[in-house]
Order: C-alpha cells, then structure tokens, then sequence
C-alpha cells in the first residue's frame, strides 16, 4: 500500500497542548477583559454570503477570500475574513429591539486567502469588540479600554505598547484644506495607509497625482508623518501641519475622553493612522508595539453607516479586532508566555502492584467525582522509581502509590516537591485531596 506524508495547509498551525495552552492563556485573558467592561459574548457562523463581503468592499475583495459554490448551488460563499460584516448583518436582523447600546464580544476564527508571513496567516483567531448605538466619544474610549485591560494583563505596558490615535473625519478635514478634492479622497486615505510600506520616493510620487502643488505636497508629507503625545496643544498641531485648527476640532472631545477612561497614558496621535477599510467613519487606532518589528498588535474604530449598509436602522458603531498572531508574537519575544503550559495534575496515581489495577481506577473515578484533577500512568511497568519519574513528568504535586499496603486497607502518599510521605487509609484518599486545584 502506497503511503502518503501530509501536513497542515500552508498558512495554518496545528495546536499541541504547550500551543493550546498558550491559545486559552490570551482567550481567557480576552474574554476576561470583555466581561469586565460589561460586553457580552456572541458568535456567528464560519461561512457568510459572499455578498455581505462584497456589498461593503466590492468585487475586488473576492480574490482575497476562500470564496465557494456549493456542488449543484446558485449561492456564493465565503470563509469570514472579518466578523464586523457578521455583527453588522446581526444587529440589522433585530432592528430596533435590542437595548441600546448593544456592547458585543467574540472569539471566532477568520480566514483569509493570502500570502502567509511573519504575523500574518491564512487562518487566525481574532478577538471583536463592539459597541452600537451610543455616539460619543466615551463609547471610543469604553472599547479601546476594554482591548487595553486585556493586554495589560497579558503584562504588556505603555512602555512596550502604544495606541496610535486619529480622526478619519479631522484628516479629512486637513486634507481638504491642504487642497485634496473630494473625488481624490479616497486615493488619498489609502496612500495615507500605507505610508509605513512605501518607499519615500513611492509615496512621494502617488502623493503627486492628488492635484497637489509642491507646498500641498510638502504639507501633505508632513500630514501623513505627524505624530505627538496626546496632550500636545491643538493649535499647535494645526500650525506644524499647516491646516486650520478647525479641523482638529473632532480630537478635542476624543481626548477627553481617553483621558477619563484613564488610557491616556498608552494613547498619541498619529494622523497617519486611517485604517484602509471604507467603513471607517471617525475615530481610528491600532495598537502598536514600541519597538516597530510586528505588524498592529490591534486596530479599529468608527463605523456609523454599517448596520444601515446591511439593512438595518442608521447606528452608530465602534470597534476593534486583535488577533492572535501577532500579539503571541510580541508576547513570547517579551518572554511573557514562558510560564504557560496545559494544566498539570494535584494527583498521580500509581498500581505498584499486579492486584492494584481496580483499586486504581476507584481511586481516579472518586478523585475526578470529588474535582481533583488525577492521572494515573498507563505502563505496564510495576517498577516504582519508574512510575515516580513519570509521576514528577507530569507535575503532579503528589503521587497516590497503590502497593503493597493494599493488603491492610492502606496507600502511600508522597510529596513529589518535598520528598516526604505518608501511609493512610484508602478511603481517606479523596478528603485528602478534596479542594485541590484542578
């Protein structure tokens, strides 16, 4: 029989327990964070119309996407790149009945048909947090808050991560006084996005087919590589980039209220930031790593006119995605993940004895009945220095030895930190143990 050799897709991970373990450490850490700030959990399916993709992003998104026909169909799917379609589409179903602001969360994986690099893979999972239907600017900060508390526990800081912050609406504005005609916007937007990525000369000359003359040029670099502490004096602001100050007016209430959601201090602005999705509507950020080498750990923010594009009521809508890849990246170069493992048993238990076996099994079955996490090895061995080293494997912090002492109705427990041990009574066993941790 020929055999053949596979492995995983390109652009996909095979989870092993150590990578499962650090998968669930950033899980619980996201779910966490969510549930504090009051946000709810939800989910939707892998697959969506292609159309909820399309109607927001055109036609030319599909060769980004797994996209399919079922065999003997007439519908388009595709594999969900992103959840915030999925969210929009559920919100419009519901109407007007939910209670508003409707504050969401979910965990889903995403695919999406690219090249796979350094941060970036065909499948991932993603953490969304969403908040319709409340449009101020504390709605912002209450989002962005959430996805900081959750990276604050992972044991980053502003030191090692920063939140770079603007205004699709105040950059409009800017480049509107800077000569940028409307039918050029979105050309400009997009440059702006990828200003990071291009080379100077690149930016330089796409920068020139806006209309620009050289001074709207000149302003316009500088526009696209302004960044300052969030505290920095708006006025000044509109003086170094050459734009009326009336255009950052929309910052000013944003900053107050990342300043009383007290992440300020992770928080600046980067007028460079626009987020490339045609959805965005206000505020924008991504949260970046201090030292530049990862792509955005996280990014998001407005998107007003969503809900109303898949057929729902006008709402107002704020949000952010934050993968996993990138973020397990930062944390393991950080050694912040050095201590994570799948669980280790309170228990080991062992048959030292042929006449053992049973009394084994009723042993483990009354531990698991009392929630004490219990192993016990399945070797055929009865050598126990053997069944000990296995035990210490697993990093048990006591081993239940099953041997000779059987005949009077007693077991052994050993310390396998300590070295110590004691002799009790095999219905003892299990109030022993109770209340250990699994």
């Amino acid at each position: 029989m020929t055999t053949r050799t596979f492995q995983a897709p390109k652009g996909t991970r095979d989870f092993y327990p150590e990578d499962m373990a650090v998968r669930r450490r950033i899980e619980s850490a996201w779910r966490n964070a969510s549930v504090l700030h009051g946000f709810e959990e939800i989910e939707g399916p892998s697959f969506e119309h292609l159309d909820l993709y399309t109607v927001k992003s055109g036609e030319s998104i599909v060769s980004e996407l797994f996209s399919f026909r079922r065999a003997g169909g007439t519908d388009d799917y595709a594999l969900r790149p992103e959840f915030t379609p999925t969210l929009a589409r559920m919100v419009a179903a519901k109407g007007g009945s939910l209670q508003r602001p409707v504050k969401w969360f979910a965990i889903p994986s995403h695919f999406r048909a690219e090249r796979p690099q350094r941060g970036r893979l065909r499948e991932f999972v993603q953490w969304n947090v969403d908040m319709l239907g409340l449009d101020e600017p504390s709605a912002d900060a209450e989002v962005l808050a959430t996805g900081l508390s959750a990276i604050d526990a992972l044991g980053l800081r502003p030191d090692v991560a920063t939140v770079r912050v603007s205004h699709r609406d105040a950059v409009g504005r800017a480049l509107a006084a800077l000569g940028v005609h409307e039918d050029s916007m979105p050309a400009a937007f997009q440059l702006l996005d990828r200003r990071d990525k291009l080379p100077p000369e690149v930016f330089g000359e796409r920068a020139s087919a806006l209309g620009l003359d050289a001074d709207g040029l000149a302003a316009f670099d500088r526009l696209a590589r302004t960044r300052r502490p969030l505290s920095a004096d708006l006025q000044e602001l509109a003086s170094e980039t050459g734009v009326p100050v009336e255009a950052f007016a929309p910052m000013a209430d944003l900053r107050d209220a990342l300043e009383d959601a007290g992440i300020a201090d992770w928080c600046e602005w980067d007028l460079g930031i626009v987020r490339g999705l045609a959805y965005y509507t206000g505020t924008v950020f991504e949260v970046h790593e201090t030292g530049g080498t990862e792509r955005a750990i996280a990014g998001g923010g407005r998107y007003d006119g969503l809900v109303e594009l898949m057929g729902g009521p006008p709402t107002s809508a704020v949000g952010f995605g934050m993968g996993d890849v990138v973020l397990g990246l930062v944390l393991r170069d950080r050694g912040l993940l050095d201590d994570v493992a799948p669980p280790k048993p309170a228990v080991f238990v062992i048959a030292a004895a042929e006449e053992a076996d049973r009394p084994v099994d009723r042993i483990l079955g009354a531990l698991r009945s009392a929630g004490v996490h219990a192993r016990r090895s399945y070797r055929s061995t009865r050598n126990v220095g053997k069944l000990l080293s296995e035990a210490g494997r697993s990093g048990a912090a006591h081993a239940v030895i099953v041997g000779r002492e059987l005949a009077e109705g007693n077991v052994v427990i050993k310390d396998l930190q300590g070295g110590t041990q004691e002799t009790i009574a095999i219905d003892d066993v299990v109030s022993r143990f109770r209340g250990e941790a699994p």
